[in-house]
């Protein structure tokens, strides 16, 4: 089966980061880490550097959301990131 996945610009791409920037405070710590994850997927790759020690919890948690999406295609990626952000802004906006 395959998933046919539109091709998503380097631009709007990097235009939804802006727009991720600007999401309100009240966006959980989840849904930043799902983002965090899937930019780094994006225009990293695969998670190239070792997990964070234990003692730091922030690293880590963000080191775990990148390494949760590995795997996934540049394009995938981006996708995924863009469709995000753009259903935390359809949220925000409804609670506004």
């Amino acid at each position: 089966m395959f998933l046919y996945i539109p091709h998503i610009s380097q631009e709007e791409f990097e235009e939804h980061a802006e727009k991720a920037k600007t999401l309100p405070e009240s966006t959980s710590n989840e849904n930043k880490l799902i983002l965090y994850g899937l930019y780094k997927q994006a225009t990293v790759g695969d998670v190239n550097t070792s997990r964070p020690g234990i003692f730091n919890m922030r690293d880590r948690a963000k080191w775990d959301a990148w390494k949760a999406v590995e795997g996934k295609s540049k394009e995938e990626a981006m996708s995924d990131y863009i469709i995000k952000v753009k259903q935390l802004q359809e949220e925000a906006a409804a609670s506004a």
